[in-house]
C-alpha cells in the first residue's frame, strides 16, 4: 500500500491545524488505497486562541504535538522521525497553525520564515521526486521553500494579492482557484487547493480536498 506523510501543526483553525481539512484529507486518500502517517514537530505552539471569542489566551501554553495527537485519535508521531525517503508523497493541511508554527506567515507575511525542520523535509521530497500537496494557506510554506531552491513552484490559496506578490518576490506563482478547485504543477509534481481560505461551506472545502487527494493518489 502507498503511504503518504502528513505534517500537523496543533488542533484548531486559528492556532493549529484546520480540524475539517485534516478529517478531509485522510478521507480523500484513504477511499483510494492510500495511507496517511501524520506527523508534527513537538515543541510549544505560538499562541493559544480561545475559539469562542477569537482572543488570545495569555499565559496559555500548549504542545504542538500533543494538540496534533487530538485531531488523528493519537495516531502522531515526532516530525524529527519523518523520513522522506519512506513515504510515497507528502500533504500538509492548513489552518493558522500552519501559519503560525510551521512557518511566520501569519505575522510577518512576505518576510516570514520556515521551520527549519519542515523546509528541510519538503527539499528532500522534491529531491527524491516526490509528490506533495497543500491545502488552505500551506501552499505559502512550499512557494518559500521552492521558489527559493528555484523550482518556480505553482499553488493556489484562492485569491488573494497579498499572496500573489510574495509569490512573486520568492521566485512562485500564484494561480487563482475557487475553493472547490486545485492547482496542479506538473513539472514540480504539487497539487494545492484553497479550502477554508476561499470556501463558503464545508461542501466546497470536502469537494476541493477529494479532487486534491485524488490527484496526489495517481502523482504517487
Amino acid at each position: 500500500m502507498k503511504q503518504v506523510a502528513g505534517i500537523l501543526a496543533g488542533c484548531g483553525f486559528l492556532d493549529g491545524a484546520e480540524i475539517q481539512e485534516v478529517v478531509l484529507c485522510q478521507l480523500a486518500l484513504e477511499r483510494r488505497g492510500v495511507a496517511l502517517q501524520w506527523f508534527a514537530p513537538d515543541m510549544p505552539q505560538h499562541h493559544v486562541v480561545d475559539h469562542r471569542s477569537g482572543k488570545e489566551v495569555a499565559g496559555a501554553s500548549r504542545n504542538v504535538l500533543e494538540e496534533s495527537a487530538r485531531v488523528v485519535r493519537g495516531a502522531v508521531k515526532p516530525l524529527d522521525g519523518l523520513d522522506p525517503a519512506r513515504h510515497d508523497g507528502l500533504i500538509l493541511p492548513g489552518g493558522f497553525g500552519a501559519a503560525k508554527n510551521l512557518c511566520s506567515w501569519a505575522f510577518q507575511g512576505e518576510n516570514m520564515q520556515v521551520l527549519p525542520q519542515v523546509e528541510e523535509i519538503l527539499l528532500q521530497f522534491q529531491a527524491l521526486r516526490r509528490p506533495m500537496a497543500f491545502v488552505c494557506i500551506a501552499p505559502v510554506i512550499a512557494a518559500k521553500v521552492l521558489g527559493r531552491a528555484g523550482a518556480r513552484p505553482q499553488l493556489t490559496t484562492g485569491e488573494s494579492r497579498e499572496v500573489a506578490e510574495a509569490f512573486f518576490h520568492w521566485g512562485a506563482v500564484h494561480v487563482d482557484c475557487a475553493a472547490d478547485e486545485i492547482c496542479v504543477d506538473g513539472s514540480n509534481l504539487l497539487v494545492s487547493t484553497p479550502a477554508w481560505n476561499a470556501a463558503r461551506g464545508i461542501a466546497q472545502v470536502a469537494s476541493g480536498i477529494d479532487k486534491l487527494g485524488e490527484r496526489l493518489a495517481r502523482m504517487i
